[in-house]
């Protein structure tokens, strides 16, 4: 698996992350002609080879063709309100700037790809969705002043041209640097975060205070957790190349992101971490065990199990386990103490290792039919009919759910593997 790895140390704004992307090895003139593609003037982008501390990368420079340069070296970015990008001393631009719908707009009239426009929209939602609930608006209500929006727009875009590019297959994030002190916003000084950041962070790994100064956007915010899969330090990786976007700042720590290209260090098509939830039960009804399984499952658990156990005092019991990733842990967590009669849990994290899965359609003399795959290395290792289609083709024309799958095995083996991969 090609697996991006974002070591935000040092925080993550969009003009790093695209001095990481070109430094990484993303064509830096692929990306400036994809971006022509937008109906948006008025900037040019140039990319430049800079140190921060003796480490060398690439730093992203958006220059706004309707400012002079003097004032240019003085502007501070805005975005809807509150974000101030304080890279560069402060002057206000005041213009009423486009909404979040003219943006999506302006993105989908593109001809940029599918793929591409998606991520872009997810990325300036994930943005606007914050600004609102901050400013207590509706996301159509948000508008990203004149020069933010373009700034926005080329950093936004540009990240979902180079993710394009590359393909990983996941991305992977280290927790992200906050930094610390206090940040000048439209409507007065904030502590870092800014809210706006902080809102778009919410149930992510963050660090504060490396720095007394802002180090994570909310434009970086939102493009690494719209793209991260998951954000963890505890990975086995083969570093490949590593590319480093320059911040516009000399901090006291180096002011870069730094981005690694890796492979997982596995023979197995998939693999992740995942969290065990568990308790025993020695006092609950027992026709609510089928109840609370379809709810766990329901509420985005991955495996739900149940054990009989022995449990003090020679109490008969029932061991629930229930299987999930870090993004359902808190729903399940409350949905067993408020659905089951125990008064607690306990948790440990897991490593899963996974073939790679496809589903292909078999056609049978009963109907269609899905079938699972499961490959190891890109080779096709194991093929089965799934359950619910055998249960139906049983059911409707009363034959031995045996027969059924029996059959089933028969037509797999006898079509070449070649047809399979299709």
């Amino acid at each position: 698996m090609t697996i991006l790895y974002y070591d935000c140390f040092s925080g993550i704004s969009g003009d790093m992350n695209l001095g990481a992307m070109i430094d990484l090895g993303v064509d830096q003139l692929y990306l400036i002609r994809e971006l022509k593609k937008l109906n948006v003037s008025g900037y040019t982008l140039s990319f430049e080879t800079d140190q921060r501390k003796g480490i060398t990368g690439t730093r992203a420079d958006v220059k706004l063709n309707n400012l002079n340069s003097s004032s240019f070296q003085n502007f501070k970015r805005i975005n809807t309100g509150s974000e101030i990008k304080n890279e560069r001393p402060s002057i206000e631009i005041k213009e009423h700037g486009r909404s979040y719908t003219e943006i999506v707009k302006i993105i989908k009239d593109s001809d940029l790809s599918d793929n591409v426009k998606n991520i872009s929209i997810e990325i300036f939602h994930k943005l606007g969705i914050a600004e609102a609930h901050i400013h207590g608006k509706s996301i159509d209500e948000i508008h990203f002043h004149e020069v933010g929006a373009v700034d926005a727009i080329v950093d936004i875009v540009g990240a979902a041209i180079c993710f394009d590019f590359l393909k990983p297959h996941k991305i992977i994030s280290s927790p992200v640097q906050m930094g610390g002190g206090m940040v000048k916003c439209a409507h007065g000084m904030f502590p870092v975060p800014a809210p706006a950041t902080l809102e778009i962070m919410k149930d992510k790994p963050i660090r504060l205070g490396a720095v007394q100064v802002e180090t994570t956007t909310p434009t970086g915010a939102a493009i690494i957790t719209t793209l991260a899969n998951e954000f963890s330090e505890n990975y086995n990786l083969n570093i490949k190349k590593i590319g480093y976007g320059i911040g516009h700042r000399d901090n006291t720590i180096p002011n870069v992101l730094r981005v690694c290209l890796c492979e997982l260090e596995s023979y197995n098509s998939s693999s992740g971490k995942s969290v065990i939830l568990e308790c025993n039960i020695d006092d609950m009804n027992p026709e609510l065990y089928g109840y609370i399984m379809d709810k766990l499952f329901d509420a985005g658990a991955e495996d739900v199990f149940f054990q009989n156990i022995m449990m003090k005092k020679n109490r008969p019991a029932i061991k629930l386990s229930v299987l999930c990733d870090n993004d359902h842990e808190k729903l399940l967590t409350k949905l067993i103490l408020v659905e089951t009669s125990t008064l607690g849990l306990r948790k440990y994290n897991v490593e899963k290792i996974i073939l790679q899965r496809k589903f292909t359609a078999l056609e049978t003399n009963w109907g269609t039919v899905r079938i699972k795959h499961g490959y190891l290395d890109d080779i096709l290792i194991k093929s089965k009919p799934e359950y619910d289609d055998c249960l139906k083709i049983s059911k409707e024309n009363n034959i031995p759910l045996t027969k059924v799958y029996d059959e089933i095995f028969r037509i797999i083996n006898l079509t070449p593997i070649n047809d399979l991969r299709k």
